[in-house]
């Protein structure tokens, strides 16, 4: 699984995730900043990235549009508002527990799918 970050989260938290062994990129890294949310979510899709970002509400409608027209995506990871932007760690180590527990099973999610990130895991110490 592959992602990309939207320009709503903290570009550190793309180094982060490399570091952690996940293919993560950011908008900002590949000069993408400022692209409509539709350009962004068919430029991941373009990628095979699942895009990750805070705008819950416009990728939830974004994703019933994409489908209602059959315009695929590779799904999208909303991050809540309990992972603090300027905690980039934080996200990092919540998408490696995303990952880790799908890695197995990567069918399992995907065209049109929205999840959420879980702001902790007791006992991770990144909670």
């Amino acid at each position: 699984m592959r992602f990309l970050l939207d320009e709503d989260l903290h570009p550190r938290t793309a180094e982060i995730g490399r570091g952690l062994g996940l293919d993560v990129r950011s908008v900002h890294e590949i000069e993408r900043r400022g692209y409509a949310d539709r350009e962004q979510l068919r430029f991941a899709a373009a990628e095979g990235r699942i895009f990750v970002t805070r705008n819950r509400d416009d990728f939830m409608n974004l994703t019933v549009e994409f489908y209602q027209t059959g315009e695929p995506h590779c799904g999208v990871l909303i991050v809540p508002r309990g992972l603090p932007n300027n905690r980039p760690e934080r996200i990092s180590h919540a998408l490696k527990r995303w990952f880790d527990a799908r890695r197995d099973f990567p069918e399992a999610f995907g065209l049109y799918h929205v999840d959420f990130l879980a702001p902790s895991v007791p006992g991770s110490g990144y909670g």
